[in-house]
């Protein structure tokens, strides 16, 4: 198993995923997925996101366990990557730890709502309006 990494304390480093989804499986064909700690995706090159999708559907149906990302992966894709749902990664090729702690704080605000619950910007702005546009 290549090195995992996680993004957020759902990570699960000592379970292998029960089901890895292609990019193109539809995750809301597959019953039961909320028996599962672990569901990879795999990303089998960086430039394919339908794995995001795919995160961001599970974390909106409710699933709360860890949510893997396999193969492909590059340090300019973590903050995407996260946001979207993922919990942990489990790159093809080592991820330098310092360049992507580094990727992961950049960016302090975000611009639209995510599975993160992150706060908007525009949100922060203007926190009357933000409870109105949800």
């Amino acid at each position: 198993m290549a090195e995992l990494f996680p993004l957020d304390d759902r990570a699960n480093p000592a379970a292998e995923p029960e089901l890895v989804l292609a990019p193109e499986e539809d995750v809301r064909a597959h019953a039961g997925l909320g028996n599962h700690a672990v569901i990879g995706i795999a990303f089998p090159a960086w430039r394919d996101g339908r794995g995001y999708s795919a995160a961001r559907i599970l974390r909106e149906s409710g699933f709360t366990g860890d949510i893997r990302a396999i193969g492909d992966l590059t340090v300019d894709q973590l903050v995407f990557l996260k946001r979207s749902g993922f919990s942990s990664l489990q790159p093809a090729r080592p991820l330098d730890p310092e360049a992507a702690r580094a990727a992961l704080a950049r960016f302090p605000h975000v611009y639209q709502k995510a599975t993160d619950g992150a706060a908007p910007a525009w949100a922060l702005r203007h926190p009357r309006k933000a409870g109105a546009a949800e």
